[in-house]
């Protein structure tokens, strides 16, 4: 199987493409075979020149951390889900997540999402306990990974200038459903950084690890205006 990586050294320096020969195991996912690859004494490309050791990201590799996730076969996803027999033809094709900034080949900056909550004034400064009603969707949000895959395969999501999407939404939602003091506040970002934004096309439901039903912190939210 062939591997083709987008590759770049640093920020500053230009991507290029870099392809592997893999003859691991199929039912290895797209983690495995990057530590596979990493862990050859001499790691080569295809045609046999010497490379450097290819950089990604992993904690957990349970698909409970979100840090592995990147671009594979032009899907976002997180690679120690994504298995190789899963995948069609006989060539894997591996990004970094193309709207954050790249750091080191497949490693790139996400902080961008911490950023934009916290620039909302998404904490809560004094707590109301919310409805038991509420606990079950409170719970599913929760989940979220900060993986960035909803806001990379979102159509409306440019880099976090404005519309900071799904993951925002739903820390939204979270806040406000606990939040006595500065609900209004985040009623107002929510508007003004996520609703007025969404298409509802809800791609970020398709590629979310954790199956977070956003549509429902959407509904929530508008309905607390």
């Amino acid at each position: 199987m062939k591997i083709k990586i987008k590759r770049q050294i640093a920020p500053v320096t230009e991507p290029y493409w870099e392809t592997f020969l893999y003859e691991g195991p199929p039912e290895n996912s797209v983690a495995g075979m990057l530590d596979d690859l990493n862990y050859r004494d001499d790691i080569v490309d295809i045609e046999g020149n010497p490379t450097s050791r290819i950089g990604w990201e992993c904690s957990c590799l349970q698909g409970m951390c979100g840090s592995c996730a990147m671009v594979i076969n032009g899907r976002p996803a997180l690679a120690c889900e994504t298995f190789l027999k899963d995948l069609k033809g006989d060539t894997v094709t591996v990004e970094p997540l193309r709207k954050f900034f790249v750091i080191h080949d497949l490693v790139v900056d996400r902080s961008i999402i911490g950023e934009n909550i916290k620039e909302a004034g998404g904490y809560i400064r004094e707590y109301h306990p919310s409805a038991q009603k509420e606990y079950e969707h409170q719970y599913a949000a929760a989940k979220c990974l900060k993986c960035g895959l909803c806001l990379e395969v979102c159509p409306n999501y440019t880099g976090g200038k404005n519309f900071f999407g799904a993951a925002f939404a739903n820390d939204c939602y979270l806040i406000a459903s606990r939040s006595g003091s500065n609900t209004d506040e985040i009623r107002d970002s929510y508007r003004e950084h996520f609703e007025e934004g969404c298409s509802k096309s809800l791609s970020c439901m398709d590629v979310c690890p954790m199956k977070i039903p956003t549509i429902a912190s959407i509904a929530k939210m508008n309905r607390l205006k």
